[in-house]
């Protein structure tokens, strides 16, 4: 595994619309994704063993997201040839073993990825309900060993943004694993 850091957040930043199917074949479109505060949209890779350390954390901090009016969704953009855990049998899979209940999307051509700027995994933008970026950054401060006892970060940040629509001017970025992107 490659680590990689991506830059911190680009305040305003818009959102790009997308359209993906996710593990059922259902294509999802990016203003069906949203809730009335905003959108939560997080890079993960199955085999990164940041992604994993905190894949029940996710799961179960979704559920609180959502309940603060916050969308969520996961997306997969590594290339499946130097990934193959990351085709759409083993998305789903990892999304049942963890009990995801927010889609998890197949991004086959790395055209989400690249509109983003995501550049790791995980890598957690948090956009407020005009669609504008507030949070980027780490989910929590676990590595590739979970923390159980870590701070909310990501959650913190959308708490803040859900009651002001700014998120918090000072954050840590993400850290983990390289997206592995398909040869040019």
């Amino acid at each position: 595994m490659t680590a990689a850091s991506p830059p911190t957040v680009n305040f305003g930043f818009r959102a790009p619309d997308f359209r993906a199917a996710d593990t059922r074949g259902r294509v999802w479109a990016r203003d069906e994704l949203r809730g009335p505060k905003g959108l939560v949209l997080l890079f993960l890779a199955n085999d990164c063993p940041y992604v994993a350390a905190i894949a029940d954390k996710l799961a179960r901090e979704a559920k609180a997201l959502h309940d603060l009016g916050f969308g969520v969704v996961a997306i997969a953009s590594n290339d499946v040839a130097q990934s193959p855990a990351d085709g759409v049998a083993g998305m789903a899979s990892f999304a049942r073993t963890h009990r995801f209940a927010f889609p998890y999307l197949h991004d086959v051509t790395q055209s989400i990825a690249r509109a983003y700027g995501a550049v790791c995994t995980p890598d957690c933008f948090g956009f407020n309900s005009e669609l504008q970026l507030q949070y980027r950054g780490r989910f929590d401060e676990s590595g590739p060993t979970a923390m159980p006892s870590a701070r909310r970060e990501l959650y913190d940040a959308m708490r803040e943004i859900a009651s002001t629509g700014n998120g918090p001017r000072e954050q840590a970025p993400a850290f983990g694993c390289a997206i592995k992107w398909k040869a040019a």
